[in-house]
């Protein structure tokens, strides 16, 4: 079956969150050197990445910091519109909060759809989560594309759920779990946007 519509996953996949992290790193009062190296041994030994805090004995409570246009990455928005010209449904998803739909509507990224697992009150990887995408596209799940730079919480629960899985090998998650012998099970493996709409022919 054809693909009609693509969903998007944000961090790391739109966004790059980069700065975000550094801001994270600077309030914990810990260089960020340091705050990035346990970021890595978390997610490699496949724990939960808000853990890093705990990890460093990191006590108070760091407060979100909210995404700007300039951390989305430069072939989001070229990637959006070829996409668009193409005839795609197109729709961004991922696990963040409310606060970051507004965010994506006003990012300059032309889609159809906008929600975040907070809106919705589920998170990936929970299958309901992807039943929850095919019920709001009212597609099959094989006639939509799923693209996420994590094999635990995009490639796998998107297979599952019997969605086209695109691993895009980009940001921290990207390149850790590349190595996974799950990241082969992707049906499209990319390190660029500006390879998807290829891709997807």
């Amino acid at each position: 079956m054809a693909v009609e519509a693509i969903v998007f996953d944000i961090g790391e996949t739109l966004v790059d969150e980069t700065r975000s992290w550094g801001l994270y790193a600077d309030a914990a009062g810990l260089t960020r050197l340091t705050f990035f190296a346990a970021l890595g041994a978390v997610i490699e030994r496949r724990d939960d990445h808000r853990n890093v805090f705990q990890v460093l004995g990191v006590e108070r409570r760091i407060e979100p910091v909210p995404y700007v246009s300039d951390d989305l990455y430069p072939d989001a928005i070229p990637c959006v519109q070829r996409l668009r010209e193409a005839g795609y449904t197109l729709a961004l998803v991922g696990n963040q909060p409310t606060r970051t739909e507004q965010f994506l509507r006003e990012s300059g990224l032309e889609v159809d759809l906008v929600a975040s697992s907070e809106s919705w009150g589920l998170q990936k990887p929970d299958p309901a989560f992807f039943a929850r995408i095919a019920s709001w596209l009212d597609l099959p799940p094989a006639r939509i594309a799923y693209v996420g730079d994590r094999v635990d919480n995009d490639v796998v629960p998107s297979l599952t759920a019997g969605l086209t899985s695109v691993f895009i090998k980009r940001g921290p998650w990207g390149y850790l779990q590349s190595h996974w012998p799950e990241a082969a099970q992707a049906h499209v493996r990319i390190d660029s946007l500006d390879e998807l709409p290829a891709a997807l022919q």
